[in-house]
């Protein structure tokens, strides 16, 4: 009995729903910044994905005062990484949109609510 060997270009090819890779940039984002801050969602992020590489733009709440860039560059730097590893895709752009910043003393002054 002869076996046929199909190579790798002739098995198919794996698809990443986009949601799928959105849904890795989000997570990794919140590993990026550690906790969340009270009263603050957690990010959110959609991507546009072509063939083998995904660019991403990520929205999130950050805790203030802190170092800003710091923490948008860490988040540059995880999703990159973690779609990389998991998705098997370049990321060549991530977007990184501080929705709002969330201080102890304005979470006070308000009672809680945000500020807008």
């Amino acid at each position: 009995m002869t076996v046929d060997r199909v190579g790798p270009a002739g098995r198919g090819a794996t698809t990443i729903a986009d949601r799928v890779v959105a849904k890795i940039a989000a997570r990794a984002a919140r590993e990026a910044i550690g906790r969340v801050p009270p009263g603050a969602s957690g990010p959110q992020a959609s991507v546009v994905v072509q063939r083998d590489s995904a660019r991403v733009s990520v929205s999130l709440e950050l805790g203030y005062p802190a170092d800003l860039g710091r923490q948008c560059l860490a988040v540059r730097s995880r999703v990159i990484h973690r779609v990389r590893e998991l998705a098997g895709m370049e990321v060549p752009e991530v977007a990184v949109h501080v929705e709002r910043l969330h201080s102890p003393r304005t979470a006070r002054e308000s009672g809680g609510r945000k500020l807008r």
